[in-house]
C-alpha cells in the first residue's frame, strides 16, 4: 500500500474515511469498488503497517465476513494465509464436559478463519492499490472538520482540503471524530486485561478453536496455520500486568499452567501484547454527515472473538445504504440515509454487546453452584442439535437481516 500526500486543495470526494485500519480500509475498498470516489486518510503511514513483521496478533474472521471480503475482491489476497476454524469446543476450565460445534453439522464450509493481522493489512493494502477511485492521504493529521453545509469539509494539517458528502469515522475506540461531534458513549471497564500472543505446539490443532472459562476470565486458543495457535488470555489487570513483564521462560511456565498439555509442549513465539478490556457503545452511530463504524461505534469483551466481525457488519450495512442512495441519486450523507444505517446496526450491536458481557459475568467467578450449573448447561446444549445449530449460525455470522456483502454479493 503506497502512501501518498498530494497537494489537493479543494478536492471533492463522495466519502472521506478517517482511519485506515482494518475496518476503514475494508470500507474504502467496498465503496471504491462500487464506483464512489473515496479519500482514505490516517495519521500513520499505512505502508509501515503493511510491512510490519510477525507481531503475534491475529483475528477471527467469521464465515459471513469471509463472504464479504470475497465479494469486494479482498479474500483472494488472504486465502493462502487463512486457517479454517473447523470445530469450536467450549468448556469450563479443565472440566470433561464441553460444548462442541462441528462445521460438518451445517455443511457449508468452515465456521470461520483465523488470520494474522499483518496478513489482513497486506491483503487490504493490495486491494486498495488495485481499486480505482481510492486516494490515500497518509501520514496526515486532521486539523478541522466542518459539517455545517451541504458537504463535510475535512482540513488536514498540511493544508489539504477534502470535501465529501459523507465522513466515516473509523478512527478507533478513542475516536477523536466521535468526541468532536459530541457523541457520548455508554460503557464500563471490566478490570480485566487481555494478553495476546502466538504459541507453537507439538501436536496439530486440527482446526479446532478452544474457549476455556476460568474464574479470572476466559482463555481462547485459536488455530493458526502450521502447528501454531493464537492465545487470548484474560486475567485481572493487576495480574496481567505482572505476567506481561515476566521473562520468556517464566511467562511460558505460567501460560502452560492455563493452557494444558492437550497439544503437547507449548512455547510462546514473538511479542506479547496486553490491553485493558472494556465495553462501550456510542449513544448514536451517526451525526450530520458523519457515520461511526467499528470501534468508534462500539467495543466489546473478546470472549466470543466477534469484535472485528461486528465492524465488518458495520461496513457491509453502511456500504449498502450509501451505494443504494448513490444509485438513486440521493444525498448519501443525508439524515434519512444515515438513520437507516443506524437502525440496521444499533440493535444488532447492542444484542452482541449484551451477550458477550453476560457470558463474561456468568463465567468469571468461582461460585461452586454456578460452576455446576454452567457445566450442566454446556452439556445440555451439546445434546440439543437444533439449539446448537442456531448458536453455530450465530458464530458464523449468518443470522439476522444480512447486508448483501455478508451474503457474498457486492454492496
Amino acid at each position: 500500500m503506497a502512501a501518498t500526500k498530494r497537494n489537493t486543495t479543494g478536492r471533492d470526494f463522495d466519502v472521506v474515511i478517517v482511519g485506515s485500519g482494518l475496518i476503514g480500509s475494508t470500507l474504502a475498498v467496498a465503496l471504491g469498488g462500487a464506483g464512489l470516489r473515496v479519500a482514505l486518510m490516517d495519521r500513520l503511514d499505512p505502508a509501515t503497517m503493511v510491512d510490519e513483521p510477525f507481531d503475534g496478533r491475529a483475528s477471527a474472521v467469521s464465515h459471513a465476513s469471509r463472504r464479504a471480503l470475497d465479494a469486494i475482491g479482498v479474500w483472494r489476497h488472504l486465502a493462502d494465509d487463512a486457517q479454517p476454524i473447523l470445530d469450536i469446543r467450549v468448556s469450563e476450565g479443565d472440566s470433561p464436559l464441553f460444548l462442541h460445534y462441528d462445521h460438518n453439522e451445517l455443511g457449508d464450509g468452515p465456521l470461520g478463519f483465523m488470520l494474522e493481522n499483518r496478513h489482513l493489512r497486506r491483503g487490504l493494502g493490495a486491494a486498495i492499490s488495485t481499486t480505482a477511485n481510492i486516494e490515500l492521504f497518509a501520514p496526515a493529521e486532521l486539523s478541522a472538520l466542518d459539517r455545517s453545509g451541504t458537504a463535510a469539509v475535512v482540513r488536514l494539517a498540511g493544508g489539504e482540503v477534502l470535501r465529501g458528502r459523507l465522513v466515516a469515522a473509523a478512527d478507533g475506540r478513542a475516536s477523536p471524530l466521535r468526541q468532536a461531534a459530541g457523541i457520548r458513549v455508554h460503557g464500563w471497564s471490566y478490570a480485566q486485561s487481555g494478553i495476546v500472543c502466538t504459541v507453537t505446539h507439538e501436536r496439530p490443532h486440527r482446526g479446532i478453536a478452544h474457549e476455556r472459562f476460568f474464574p479470572a476470565g476466559p482463555l481462547a486458543i485459536l488455530p493458526l496455520t502450521g502447528d501454531r495457535s493464537s492465545l487470548v488470555w484474560t486475567e485481572p489487570s493487576a495480574v496481567a500486568g505482572r505476567l506481561i513483564e515476566l521473562d520468556k521462560p517464566a511467562f511460558d511456565d505460567e501460560m502452560r499452567d492455563r493452557f494444558g498439555d492437550f497439544l503437547g509442549y507449548v512455547v510462546s513465539v514473538g511479542p506479547r501484547w496486553s490491553y485493558p478490556l472494556a465495553l462501550h457503545n456510542a449513544k448514536t452511530y451517526r451525526s450530520r454527515r458523519l457515520a461511526l463504524v467499528g470501534d468508534a461505534a462500539h467495543a466489546m469483551h473478546p470472549i466470543a472473538g466477534q469484535g472485528l466481525n461486528l465492524g465488518f457488519r458495520d461496513v457491509a450495512a453502511l456500504a449498502e445504504v450509501v451505494v443504494d442512495a448513490a444509485r438513486l441519486g440521493l444525498d448519501i450523507g443525508g439524515t434519512d440515509i444515515l438513520s437507516r444505517y443506524e437502525t440496521w446496526r444499533r440493535f444488532d450491536s447492542m444484542v452482541l454487546l449484551a451477550v458477550t458481557d453476560g457470558l463474561n459475568r456468568l463465567f468469571s467467578n468461582d461460585i461452586s453452584a454456578a460452576r455446576v450449573a454452567r457445566d450442566a448447561g454446556l452439556a445440555a446444549v451439546n445434546r440439543m442439535p437444533p439449539l446448537k445449530r442456531l448458536f453455530m449460525r450465530h458464530a458464523r455470522g449468518t443470522v439476522g437481516k444480512l447486508p448483501r456483502m455478508l451474503r457474498g454479493m457486492a454492496p
